[in-house]
Formats: C-alpha cells, sequence, structure tokens
C-alpha cells in the first residue's frame, strides 16, 4: 500500500481556470499530517489557528485545520502524488 494513501482520505479535483485539488485527510491523521507538513514546508502566511499559507519546492498551498488542503496551479494528480509523497514520508 502507498504510504500517502494512509493519510489521505479522499482527493477532489476543482473545476475553473484555475486548477486546484482539494485533499482530505483522515481524521485521526490530521495532526500527525499537521506536524509532518510543517517541518517540511515553509509558513508564508498564517491567518489564526484556522489556516495556514504554506509554500514547498515552489509549490503554494493552504493547510485547515479541519484537516483539508488545497494545492494550486498542479499539472496533475500525478505531481500531487509526488508532493504529498515528499512531504508524508
Amino acid at each position: 500500500m502507498n504510504m500517502v494513501e494512509d493519510y489521505v482520505a479522499r482527493i477532489e479535483e476543482t473545476c475553473g481556470e484555475e486548477r486546484q485539488f482539494v485533499v482530505v485527510f483522515k481524521q485521526c491523521k490530521k495532526d500527525e499530517v499537521a506536524a509532518k507538513i510543517m517541518k517540511k514546508a515553509n509558513v508564508e502566511k498564517s491567518i489564526s489557528r484556522i489556516a495556514l499559507e504554506l509554500s514547498f519546492e515552489d509549490i503554494s498551498f493552504r493547510l485547515y485545520g479541519t484537516g483539508k488542503a488545497i494545492f494550486r496551479n498542479l499539472k496533475d494528480k500525478e505531481v500531487l502524488q509526488k508532493v504529498l509523497a515528499d512531504l508524508l514520508l
């Protein structure tokens, strides 16, 4: 089993001009996910404890305290899978 699947409940792709992926992390793992991401990503902006604007390897994304993340301007789902693997493993 892919280790990323241990953390991710589902991935949704948004419609529109700007391609975005919404990643919903498993509720039982959301704190562990946040800790792992915070070790590797740079905080660009913090919106209280509700959301964090982060960057990792020239990729901009937002991490929410609810256990969701929105990744912007990624080419496709394969790129997202690689980014998630780099952040979580």
